[in-house]
This record gives structure tokens, sequence and C-alpha cells, in this order.
């Protein structure tokens, strides 16, 4: 934990006129900022800008992205940097607030700019934050989130005891052919006091043949500091390697989002349930290799993530998803029945966590698995191939439809820390729809998402 940053969302009107052109155009930005630290005026913060640029009749580009320089004290401006497309060029939007005394208001809320493509200067005009209509929505959307390091969540867990289990998993698709990557290592720690040990599996989800897997290990725990360790098989911060059988895995890994804890916050930090689920990071992207029989895969900004679990095994019946929604958005579901007596007789807790727009809804995990506040519990129908999960919390509520086709799913059987059998049902190239819903007096659709053989998807039971 490194402290707390600072979030918030800006929307700046205005004009442009573009060389060559005898009339302005109309300009609208929405952006979104992410700084790593709290902001301060007495000095320098740099902040991440994502966000939407339109302008009239030429062109509205909803992935644009660059830097904010926030400086007001140190060197009296605001500065803006962002990229968009036009006409199919990138273009560059560079301009600053100049911050003074005698005009403050006007200082802090008029943006002159200048648009550049390919360090040419194509366009010039003024951007102008609306005080009137503006100024709640801007002050409304600062957050201040923990900032949490994805690599420390790298390091082993388990400290020695009996009867547990520990995971880190990969999953990603190929944004190229569609091919999903699946990459599991485990560390079981027997519950008769056995030695520990490591082992795990990789598979490959082609869209034009059958899947593809391999086992590794067992192999003798060694409680490496840094991550998993399994011989030749190793998954740290920004590395996962190794080879299984005919399959062979080379994978740098990208940290695109802060972590996404699926559980509770607190379960991850002490282990008080059966066990706890969580992202190190919501979105990573991955380059690297995997070859598989005599096909070898490339893969160049492969959108995916890795998962971390720690518990006591798995649970009596349970499904998981992992869907990349696109521009940000990521949804992570876990409902599970546990094995302790007098609950495996309950129906599935829903553990969901929708990451949207930089912000995660529910705002806290255990809505969606209890529910309060008007808001029932989430359900959860788990059967193969089509299981769902829906639900309220707040004025939102969410269904998802997962499908995993039987030809597009690998059935995997392995044995819990007690000794009892399980089996997992896996596909990396489900299929998942996707409705959010808001409350305006009646419920209105807010947002769809409709995934074809691109969501990660698990059903499984003792």
């Amino acid at each position: 934990m490194s402290g707390r940053g600072t979030v918030f969302t800006e929307t700046m009107l205005g004009s442009v006129r573009l060389t060559g052109e005898e009339h302005d155009r109309a300009v609208r930005l929405d952006l979104r900022a992410e700084a790593g630290r709290l902001l301060d005026p007495r000095r320098t913060t740099l902040a991440r800008l994502t966000g939407r640029v339109r302008i009239a009749g030429r062109t509205d580009d909803p992935a644009a992205e660059g830097e904010m320089e926030v400086s007001p004290l140190a060197r009296r401006r605001i500065r803006y940097r962002l990229a968009f497309t036009l006409d199919g060029r990138r273009l560059e939007l560079d301009g600053w607030k100049s911050v003074g005394l005698r005009h403050p208001v006007t200082s802090m809320t008029v943006l002159p700019y200048v648009l550049r493509a390919d360090g040419q200067r194509i366009g010039e005009g003024v951007l102008r934050f609306p005080l009137t209509r503006g100024l709640a929505p801007f002050l409304g959307s600062f957050r201040f989130p923990r900032q949490d390091d994805a690599a420390r969540h790298a390091a082993p867990r388990w400290k020695g005891e009996p009867g547990r289990t520990e995971v880190w998993y990969t999953t990603l698709t190929d944004p190229a052919t569609g091919t999903g990557v699946w990459v599991h290592h485990e560390l079981t720690a027997p519950a008769d006091g056995s030695p520990a040990f490591a082992h795990g599996w990789a598979a490959v989800f082609p869209p034009d043949g059958p899947v593809e897997h391999a086992r590794f290990g067992p192999e003798p725990w060694d409680r490496p500091a840094g991550g998993y360790t399994a011989a030749e098989v190793v998954a740290g911060s920004g590395r996962i390697t190794g080879s299984a059988g005919a399959l062979a895995w080379d994978l740098a890994e990208r940290a695109d989002d802060t972590p996404l804890y699926t559980f509770p916050r607190w379960s991850w930090r002490r282990p008080l349930l059966p066990a706890a689920q969580m992202l190190p990071a919501a979105r990573a992207a991955y380059d690297g290799h995997v070859t598989y029989g005599d096909r070898k895969l490339v893969l160049r900004d492969a959108p995916g993530a890795s998962a971390r679990i720690y518990g006591h095994g798995n649970a009596e019946r349970w499904a998981w998803l992992h869907a990349d929604l696109g521009r940000g958005d990521v949804l992570e579901v876990v409902a599970a029945v546990s094995t302790r007596p007098g609950l495996r007789r309950l129906p599935p807790l829903v553990f969901l966590r929708l990451r949207r727009s930089g912000r995660t809804w529910p705002r806290r995990a255990e809505r969606s698995a209890v529910g309060w506040a008007g808001a029932g519990r989430f359900r959860a129908r788990l059967a193969l191939p089509v299981w769902t999960v829906s639900g309220r919390a707040g004025l939102r509520r969410i269904r998802v439809e997962v499908t995993q086709p039987a030809e597009r799913t690998l059935t995997l059987d392995y044995t819990d820390p007690d000794g009892t059998p399980a089996v997992c049902r896996n596909s990396e190239r489900a299929d998942a729809v996707v409705l959010l819903e808001r409350w305006w007096g009646h419920w209105r659709p807010e947002a769809a998402w409709h995934l074809q053989g691109t969501a990660h998807a698990e059903v499984g039971e003792h």
C-alpha cells in the first residue's frame, strides 16, 4: 500500500478552427484524470487522461488518451496533452490554463490549445469549463482511491499451515486470432501434514480446432519469495514462463489497471473465509508466445488478467467469469456454495465486481453476496452450457448470461487438500451477455455488452 491517489472527471466545451476551413467547429471533451497520489497545489502532479473527443462533423473518438500536468503554484499552469484520431490520423491537442491571481476564475476555466499532426500545427481553438452546469458534477466526481501495488500480490500467502490451496492463474485472448490461453499454477498443502507440492496446467483454446492442454508437476514447494516456482515453471510479477508436455509459454505481463478485490478486501488481508479471490490488476496486457504441437501463437497486447486464490480448497459448487468489456471496463464474478456443513445447502453466494469508467460497482463486495439497503442478495443459476447471475445494488441492477459451448470447454479433475476430488469445466472462449440497468422511476437500460468467444469462464463442483 502506498497511500491514496486522485481521480476526477471534467467536461470542457469550445471550438476549433482547422487549417483550410473558414468556420469554427464545436468541440467537446469529456475527460477522466487519474493521478497516483493526492493532488497538492504546491507541487507538480502528473495524471493520466482518458476520455472522449468530439469535433462537430469531423470526429467522435471515445478512446482519447494523454497526460495532464497539474502545477498551479510551481509552474502556474495546468497543461493538457491529449491524443485522438481524426480522419484516420493521430492528432495531439496541446494546451494549458495559465494560472494567475488577477483573474483566478478565468485562468482556471479557459484552455487555449493547438492541434498538431506529425508535429505540424493544423488547428487552434479555445475550450472553457462550464461553471454553471459543470462545477457540481466536477466536484462530485473526485475520488481518492487507495494506491495498491500489483507486484506485491505475486508473493505467496501460504505460511506452512496444512490444508491450504494457493493459486496463481492467468487467462487471456489473442486479439488477432481469437485464441484463448489459460495457465494455472497451484500450491497444495495436504490436510494430513504431508509435504506441500506445486502443480498445474496450461491450455490453449484455438477457434479452429479442439482445446489442447498439458499438466506440469507435482514438484516440491521451495517457498519462493516473489511468486510461484515449480521446476522450470515460473509465475511472478511481470513474467509467466514454463512448459508442459507439448505446450510452452513465455509471456510478459503489463498491468493496465489497479487491483480488483472480488471478495471483500479484508478477506484477502485476513483469511477468515473458506477462500478468497482477487486480481492484482483488473486488466493486463500480454506479449510473448505460446507453442502447442507444431503451432506457435505470437501475442501482442493480448488482453486478459492474472488472479490469485487462497483458501482451504474448492467450493462445493462454483462458477467464475472474467469479461473484458472493452474501453477499460471489466466484469469479474465468482458464485460459490461452501463445502462447510450447514452452508452447502444454501444457494450460491455471488461476488460481482463491475469496473466501469474507473469506478467499481457495487462499492462494497459484500453487497452482492448478502444484500442490504433495499437490495436483495444476487442470485446465480449454475448449470452448463448456460449459467446466469442477476441482482441489484442501489439504483442499478445487472443480469449476466454466460454460455460455455461443449466444444470450447475443457474438463479437468484434481484433488483438494483434504483428498476429495474436484472437477472444473473451463472455457477461455465463452460467450457472455451483460445487461446493466438504472432506476429512473422505472428500469432503463444503461449499458449492454455482448461477448462472442472472448469471455473467460468456469463451472465446477466436488
